[in-house]
């Protein structure tokens, strides 16, 4: 059975050298895009994989309408599929993603290939200092594998877009939970968001709150006890953030506590919020 959630350094470093195991760094910084590949450059996880948030995890173009997609759109199902070929991924391949951050920009990766309808997608639990920490080696070399044959598959996650949660206002049938940090969600924080605020009726719930003081993941007790007060179902429930990355730690993190079937709005505050037609709250 393909890991599905999480992979602990023990284990990784137990299948790191299988063939149908494959490992992608997704080390990333959102003020500073050049630094993720030059964290990989100097050293990253032995036969990893670079995903760039910017150029591979994300899609620069804009809606068939012209409007913008928000900071981080997805790109084309079938390109990324091309770019999961490109490292080597076959339809029965363990794909682990990682980065620095508790799974921060790993779990991105992790929801883009459920979205491709690839189940063997896991996070490495506390990334690459638990892989450290375990006694796994670092590498300078640069992984050339063979072009994988993974398909594009049925999604097996949800996502809405921006005119569902509109709708959504008038007619409240969805919960919407804001991944991001309290000051940007109360429109506190303009470095991050030139437009501060957050969806009218959203409920805040930072993505940071998942983890322990190690950065690994709590347990699925805990994270099922604290999103069972925020949600009435994972049916009803949209995840958003600033871009439509951290709010897939939160959707891995539900996916942990056994609530699965919560759906992402991808472009989320950065789209929502370039349009002065959609209306904005702020504080909490």
């Amino acid at each position: 059975m393909p890991h599905t959630t999480l992979v602990s350094a023990t284990e990784l470093l137990q299948n790191v050298a299988r063939s149908d195991w494959v490992v992608v760094d997704c080390r990333h910084d959102l003020t500073n895009p050049e630094a993720g590949r030059a964290a990989f450059d100097t050293g990253h996880i032995p036969g990893a994989r670079f995903a760039s948030m910017d150029a591979e995890l994300s899609s620069h173009t804009r809606a068939p309408d012209g409007s913008f997609r928000g900071r981080h759109p997805l790109p084309e199902r079938a390109a990324f599929v091309a770019t999961l070929r490109s490292w080597g991924i076959n339809g029965d391949s363990q794909v682990v993603a990682y980065d620095a951050q508790g799974g921060m920009y790993a779990a991105r990766l992790w929801w883009m290939l459920r979205w491709v309808g690839h189940e063997g997608s896991a996070v490495l639990d506390g990334g690459l200092p638990a892989w450290v920490a375990a006694g796994g080696g670092l590498s300078t070399d640069i992984a050339k594998p063979a072009t994988g044959s993974i398909e594009e598959g049925k999604p097996l996650v949800p996502q809405v877009d921006a005119a569902v949660l509109l709708a959504n206002l008038s007619e409240p049938r969805k919960i919407v939970i804001d991944a991001r940090a309290p000051d940007r969600f109360r429109g506190e924080n303009e470095t991050m968001d030139p437009v501060g605020g957050h969806i009218p009726g959203a409920r805040n719930f930072c993505f940071k709150n998942n983890l322990d003081p190690r950065q690994h993941f709590r347990s699925p007790e805990e994270l099922r006890a604290d999103y069972e007060e925020l949600i009435a179902s994972p049916e009803t429930t949209v995840l958003q953030c600033g871009s439509g990355v951290t709010a897939c730690h939160n959707l891995l993190a539900m996916e942990i506590a056994g609530l699965s079937g919560a759906a992402l709005y991808p472009g989320s505050w950065s789209e929502w919020c370039s349009d002065p037609g959609r209306p904005v709250a702020i504080g909490d």
